[in-house]
């Protein structure tokens, strides 16, 4: 850096001395030195040339691996330097190996998200040992919904109202991935509030997995998310053609698509559930609400969360990736990164009868 002094006749303007002119320097070099690592200017800089990695906590193919896909094909066009974003997928134990990962061995260095399973935040409710992250600490990014679930049945099988399976004598077999899934908990839930007993068969990797298996007739029932349901084959087929019936819903009204089928709410009220079992729905239920949840690391700079908040909030008003999810029937509603850091302090904050209760649900 060159400093230039203009020294004319007026004898006030001298040249500074050695001790004010090394000031001058120093102070030159400080701000310099400031701007370089000012995390303003970094925002800029910092993700060029980079990849950023969207970790799936399911197999290829479901309703939250195609979402992070469509994500990852936008979201790079508002982070500043444009990195490219790619997708993997590491599934297993309902998302559970996934959330560890994220939360114990990914770097936060705003180069590693993931995408979870909403209700992950069971196994850490009921202490499960397994689970080793706190749903609290991750870095929320932000989810592209706010869901409810639905439990369909094969048409074909013998079960054809609510009365059916609540009196059956062989419990229908339902497919699960694992625990925390809606596959999983619901099931028992239903159990819990209106005495329906399921057949839990595990195993299975992937929703994909689980729809060979129905399709085969190795199992006739599953609690997809309604998103799920409407948005991706074989459902939408299976739909339209009356392959499976719907039974039960989640929300709090009758989605304007499952007009004749009652919510769980409705049921409830028409089979007397003690208030205890209400009390545990509205907690269970409220995993579905959460989305298709996006975070990062715990200690992530709060500098690059900003800017990936920022861009996914810009990714869920793109005219490309809206016109897409119109095109698969996908409802975007989000939720944004603040929220779903609000929200994970309040559903970790349960009175103790209601985590003993879940307990049971999730079959600890």
């Amino acid at each position: 850096m060159r400093i230039e002094m203009i020294v004319g006749a007026d004898p006030c303007v001298r040249p500074l001395a050695p001790i004010e002119s090394m000031k001058r320097i120093l102070l030159v070099f400080v701000i310099a030195l400031f701007w370089r690592d000012n995390p303003l200017r970094a925002q800029a800089n910092f993700y060029q040339g980079k990849t950023l990695k969207v970790i799936v906590g399911s197999a290829s193919g479901g309703g939250y691996d195609q979402w992070a896909r469509l994500l990852a094909q936008h979201i790079g066009k508002y982070i500043p330097g444009h990195p490219t974003v790619i997708v993997q997928n590491l599934p297993g134990a309902g998302g559970l190996v996934a959330g560890n990962f994220i939360y114990g061995m990914a770097k936060p260095d705003g180069l590693t998200l993931g995408a979870f399973n909403p209700a992950l935040y069971f196994e850490q409710l009921v202490g499960k040992p397994e689970s080793k992250f706190d749903w609290t600490k991750f870095s929320w990014i932000g989810s592209p919904e706010k869901n409810d679930a639905l439990h369909y049945i094969r048409a074909d099988s013998p079960y054809k109202t609510i009365d059916d399976l609540r009196n059956a004598k062989e419990p229908p077999k339902c497919g699960s991935t694992g625990g925390g899934t809606t596959a999983h908990y619901f099931p028992r839930l239903l159990e819990d509030t209106l005495g329906i007993k399921t057949t839990q068969v595990t195993g299975y990797q992937g929703g994909s997995e689980i729809d060979l298996a129905v399709e085969r007739n190795e199992i006739i029932c599953w609690t997809p998310l309604i998103a799920t349901y409407f948005g991706r084959e074989p459902y939408k087929r299976w739909h339209k053609t009356g392959f499976v019936r719907v039974v039960v819903q989640t929300g709090n009204k009758r989605d304007e698509r499952l007009k004749e089928v009652p919510t769980l709410n409705e049921l409830m009220q028409q089979y007397k559930t003690p208030e205890a079992s209400r009390r545990l729905a509205k907690v269970v239920l409220t995993a579905a609400n959460l989305g298709r949840p996006i975070g990062g690391p715990p200690r992530t700079p709060t500098e690059l969360v900003k800017i990936l908040r920022d861009a996914y909030a810009k990714t869920m008003k793109d005219p490309d990736l809206l016109a897409e999810a119109t095109k698969r029937a996908w409802e975007v509603d989000p939720h944004s990164g603040a929220e779903l850091e609000a929200l994970a302090k309040e559903v970790i904050n349960q009175p103790k009868e209601v985590i003993e209760r879940m307990k049971w649900v999730l079959g600890n």
